[in-house]
């Protein structure tokens, strides 16, 4: 190795060349024969740069220098320049990485750029002789067509390790011909179809890599990724490869596409195409079945690990890294469709993304990412030996001292200790993530398995299945149970089921049993929770985990014996149940904020223009955002204001979202309205009732007005692909916004829509200009709009336009009013209201619309609010009961003490109702409920309208 010079010799030759690394080179030598070797050959050279030991390397700065240098280069020269390049490179990152000037990131990316520039200059270098024997290959419009390479594995995350083969998949654009280059006059060359083309290409490409020669080799190249491995063509065209993966493709190809990269070629191009194929590896929502087949193919590999013997491999043995990575992609493919940080191919930027998430506990993400650096460090180490691809701990002592001297361990015991602390911690997490989390509590009593087998398969029924559910817990209404069972057992899914599926079913409902009977009433909490079984009886994934996770299973239980209005909405909508399994995000609700940017992000993340996956998107956000505001709710965690809020800024966050999208379609196909002074007009939606008033509950519907500052509506629009009268575009556009919001599509609607409350009712306009809003609110308005108006608000749209609805909304209101007639005018619609809408009974009274119910008291307020609010005009400022009721005290119109009551008494009603529409119940109570506050709002309702009510 050394020459004629004795090993101390060469290292003070080194030391003279770089003397910044003279500290460290008994360390590397010792470390690494490949290292020393390398700096052998490279001091026949005198231009080598010893210098450039010490600094790291620009983005992209070998890939430059590379296709420069090797622009004009024949293939033996190519091959040469390549072998010679990778030696010194790959001595120059050893010696970073040994010396501890690099971080394990900058090793592991400036092997992949190595592995980058190389692939790069082999490809184009292999290209231009193909050209100039077979000419360009092009589509059938004549246009180019370029090839891309994709990097895959430790390559495509930009981790390559030191001595590692490079995963590739060829590609090319579109089909067609080579044809003669321009310029060159047809000289005779042959042509060939572009998949012969870029077959020979990827041949030529990983011969100039692979090839062994004196100077060695490249890189060692592996094909087997691409599509049909062995058996496939060496490259593949894009349209094929989509085609592949939608026909085709295997679950573990979606493992390997996680860290899919353009590496050469036409890399605008290759990230276009990872798009196209991102809903192959990410699906749209939560997918669990990636865990199972994760530990499926772990296990496969353990079983070959141990078959060959190598328990000690860093890389596949117990602990390693393949079971990080595991770890890492379980994340990525179950919440990579509904997370784009999880779409990233590097694995420590995950990691740290999972810890910030709450995915994984902060300090167990930490240490994890803690055991990586130092496992492929290992790994490194054990392959800058002698730069060979092997991944097991060694046995012989040279070995052992030079890993040793790598890592600065003080000996190979105080090393195997770090390793198997290391690998044990690895090796839990692993395990805490892929197996069978929660069997134990999973695994029912035999009591439950033999009671629910035997009513599954009538081996009890009738009266002795009464009995025995009656011994089981169930004594109160054991016939719903076995109603609820047969007509589960009957339903058109279940009768589907393959048997292996019906298995799994049986044994969570064993489960359900046990959870049930902890509830109040057992019978309704486990009736409920069946006709959800029900709903994902297809879908064997849910009835797994929900069989593996005592938590969520719990708390499906819970929220059905809970809400028959909950259990219905998870059973029309059994996507919701992923929010089951997210425990952190279930009670750990958005604000305001985080609701409106949580939603644009998923909305972002779609194609543009793809109406069908928007809107489901958005029936799908709301149930998942409701479902978590009514666990929250009924876990007693979030009092009723704070449940009303946060269902009124969802709808304001979904209505905004819908706006935004119901605008982009009009205007790429009419491009936009203009106002007189050539500014773009706007668009906005004003809420009424409980959405203005900031009271909606589950199941609300939305009262909205839609206004406009379009002063030109006999014009056209201007931009887009074709122009339409402005008044249509606004009508066009509002009927778009309520489609959006209210269409029946297999997601369900995310509100019903009322327009009544716009001007003239419903025989008025769609839209109305803010002008023709302000005219009819002034001139037209019954006394009743005015009441209603109180609790408008601006919710979405043009700002300006909202601030205008404002200031025409405090103009309004605050007007001077005869007192006599505006107290006529509200007890008369009050007392028209009663007769037609007050289902109270001698028996039941009606909370909403009965005599000292809720309507009273939103009476009281818009009354004294519409009376008072010339005087005072803070009395406007809010378009909420509770604090209109708080600012007529604050101006002397109602004493503080009636204040505290009717606030009193609304909170009262509004709890009881609430829960009453969590129950689907009416809201109705027997008549001797309530009395003291029905007392007092009556009383109080006639003393303000008593001249009226005479």
């Amino acid at each position: 190795m050394y020459g004629a010079l004795t090993e101390e010799q060469w290292r003070q030759r080194f030391v003279a060349r770089a003397p910044a690394l003279a500290a460290v080179a008994p360390r590397l030598f010792a470390a690494s024969p490949f290292v020393a070797d390398a700096f052998a050959r490279l001091f026949d050279d005198d231009s080598a740069e010893f210098d450039a030991l010490m600094r790291s390397r620009a983005d992209g700065e070998l890939a430059v220098a590379l296709l420069a240098a090797c622009a004009d280069d024949d293939e033996p020269a190519l091959m040469r320049r390549l072998r010679r390049l990778r030696r010194a490179e790959m001595a120059r990152i050893a010696v970073r990485d040994i010396a501890g000037i690099a971080e394990l990131d900058e090793t592991l990316g400036d092997l992949s750029a190595l592995a980058d520039a190389c692939i790069e200059a082999a490809l184009r270098n292999a290209g231009k002789r193909l050209r100039q024997r077979h000419g360009v290959p092009r589509d059938a419009a004549g246009d180019e067509v370029g090839p891309l390479v994709l990097g895959m594995g430790k390559l495509g995350g930009r981790e390559l390790n030191f001595s590692s083969d490079i995963d590739l998949i060829f590609c090319h654009g579109d089909s067609g011909e080579t044809c003669p280059e321009p310029g060159r006059g047809g000289d005779g060359a042959r042509g060939l179809s572009n998949e012969e083309y870029f077959v020979r290409l990827a041949q030529d490409v990983q011969r100039l890599l692979a090839s062994q020669t004196e100077d060695g080799f490249v890189f060692r190249v592996d094909l087997m990724l691409r599509p049909f491995g062995s058996a496939g063509t060496l490259s593949v065209s894009y349209a094929a490869l989509e085609e592949y993966y939608q026909a085709h493709g295997r679950e573990w190809e979606r493992y390997a596409l996680i860290k899919a990269r353009p590496v050469a070629g036409d890399i605008d191009a290759g990230r276009v195409l990872l798009k196209v194929l991102r809903p192959f590896v990410y699906r749209r929502y939560l997918d669990y079945n990636a865990i199972g087949n994760l530990r499926n193919l772990k296990v496969l590999i353990a079983e070959d690990v141990a078959r060959r013997g190598e328990e000690d491999n860093v890389k596949l043995g117990r602990g390693g890294i393949r079971e990080l990575e595991f770890i890492v992609q379980s994340f990525q493919l179950v919440r990579g469709g509904a997370e784009s940080a999880l779409r990233d191919a590097r694995l420590r930027p995950v990691l740290r993304y999972l810890g910030g998430a709450g995915h994984l506990d902060s300090a167990v993400a930490r240490q994890l990412d803690t055991c990586y650096v130092f496992l492929r460090r290992l790994e490194n180490a054990i392959q800058m030996y002698g730069d060979q691809q092997t991944h097991t701990l060694p046995v012989q002592d040279d070995a052992r001292r030079a890993l040793c001297a790598a890592l600065g361990a003080a000996d190979w015991t105080a090393l195997s200790a770090q390793v198997e602390f290391v690998r044990g911690f690895v090796q839990q997490q692993f395990d805490a993530i892929f197996n069978e989390r929660g069997a134990a509590d999973a695994d029912a009593s035999s009591a439950e398995r033999k009671l629910v087998r035997a009513l599954w398969f009538a081996m009890s029924s009738g009266d002795t299945a009464l009995a025995d559910l009656r011994a089981a817990g169930f004594a109160q209404e054991p016939q719903k149970i076995v109603a609820a069972l047969e007509d589960l057992r009957n339903a058109r899914l279940v009768r589907a089921m393959p048997d292996g599926d019906v298995q799994k079913m049986i044994a969570l409902l064993a489960t359900l049993f046990e959870a049930a009977r902890e509830q109040t009433r057992p019978e309704t909490a486990l009736c409920r929770t069946l006709r959800v079984v029900q709903a994902i009886a297809g879908r064997s994934t849910y009835l797994s985990l929900l069989h593996d996770n005592a938590e969520p299973r719990a708390q499906l239980v819970r929220l059905c014996a809970a809400s028959p209005w909950l259990s219905a909405l998870i059973a029309q909508s059994p996507v919701l149940l992923d929010a089951l399994f997210d425990t952190r995000t279930l009670y750990a609700l958005p604000g305001r904020d985080e609701l409106r940017d949580e939603l644009l992000q998923r909305l972002g993340e779609l194609a543009p223009g793809d109406t069908e996956a928007g809107m489901d998107l958005l029936r799908r956000y709301q149930k998942e955002v409701t479902l978590r505001i009514a666990a929250a709710d009924l876990s007693g965690a979030l009092p009723l204001v704070q449940v009303s809020d946060r269902l009124t800024w969802l709808a304001e966050s979904l209505v905004d979202a819908a706006l935004a999208r119901a605008w982009d379609e009009m205007r790429s196909s009419y491009g936009e309205p203009l106002r007189g002074d050539g500014e773009r007009a706007g668009f906005a939606v004003v809420a009424y009732g409980k959405f203005g008033g900031i009271e909606l509950g589950y199941g609300s519907d939305l009262d909205l007005v839609f206004l406009h500052d379009c002063d030109q509506l006999d014009a056209d629009t201007v931009g887009g692909a074709r122009a339409i009268n402005n008044g249509v575009f606004y009508a066009r556009l509002a009927q778009r916004l309520i489609n959006w919001l209210a269409t029946q599509t297999p997601a369900g609607r995310v509100y019903e829509i009322d327009m009544e409350l716009r001007p003239n009712g419903k025989s008025g306009l769609l839209v109305s200009s803010l002008q023709s809003f302000a005219g009819y609110q002034r001139e037209s308005a019954w006394t009743w709009e005015h009441q209603a108006l109180t609790r408008a608000r601006a919710v979405a749209g043009d700002p300006a336009i909202r601030d205008a609805f404002e200031c025409v909304r405090r103009e309004v209101l605050t007007r001077a009013r005869d007192a006599g007639q505006l107290r006529a005018d509200i007890a008369d619609m009050r007392a028209k209201m009663r007769a037609e809408l007050d289902r109270s009974t001698d028996a039941l009274w009606d909370i909403k619309q009965g005599r000292g119910g809720l309507i009273d008291i939103e009476f009281i307020t818009q009354y004294l609010v519409l009376r008072d609010a010339q005087r005072a005009p803070a009395l406007v400022n809010y378009s909420d009961n509770w604090r209109q009721l708080d600012a007529l005290a604050a101006a002397g119109s109602i004493d503080g003490e009636d204040r505290d009551a009717l606030i009193c008494c609304y909170r009262r009603y509004r709890a009881w109702a609430h829960e009453r529409s969590l129950q689907e119940e009416q809201v109705r109570i027997a008549a001797d409920q309530f009395a003291d506050e029905r007392r007092f709002v009556s009383g109080l309702f006639e003393r303000l309208f008593a001249a009226r009510l005479r």
